[in-house]
């Protein structure tokens, strides 16, 4: 899988921006195909949508699902600002994504390896490569600035 995961992680970052404007908790997530080519982007909008499930992980899924005509994501790379919680780890592993890659950790959430680790459950029919800390400091800052503003400080 040849990809530029710093370029790609610009992406999501670029998402998680929009999600920081929108008053959305700043996530962002770019799903690629095995030549690292962008096919799917999103970031949060529970609020907006009114949708508990609306995480830029699943955004994400959605729209290459719809893309590829078809639920499973054999291949595909999901690049994502934050440790991704155990419903877009469930999702993700249900995809049968191939590999994720993520900017921070989440010790209060993260379900691919600081509070869970989904990602290599061998109970599990299907594990996913995981790698983290791609332009870590940007995507953590983001994410502290964020709650920053939101806490008034």
């Amino acid at each position: 899988m040849s990809a530029d995961l710093y370029h790609l992680m610009g992406e999501a970052l670029k998402e998680a921006e929009q999600g920081f404007q929108e008053g959305e908790v700043p996530v962002g997530a770019v799903l690629a195909d095995s030549e690292g080519c962008i096919v799917a982007r999103a970031h949060n909008r529970p609020m907006a949508l009114n949708d508990p499930t609306a995480h830029a992980e699943i955004l994400a899924m959605r729209m290459a699902g719809s893309y590829y005509q078809n639920y499973r994501l054999n291949q595909a790379l999901l690049v994502v600002t934050l440790e991704p919680c155990a419903m877009c780890m469930g999702a993700a592993i249900h995809a049968r994504v191939a590999r994720l890659v993520f900017g921070a950790r989440d010790p209060k959430a993260g379900a691919a390896g600081s509070l869970l680790n989904l990602a290599h459950d061998s109970r599990l029919n299907h594990a996913i490569e995981v790698e983290s800390g791609i332009r870590e400091q940007e995507c953590r800052a983001l994410m502290q600035a964020f709650f920053r503003v939101r806490r008034g400080k």
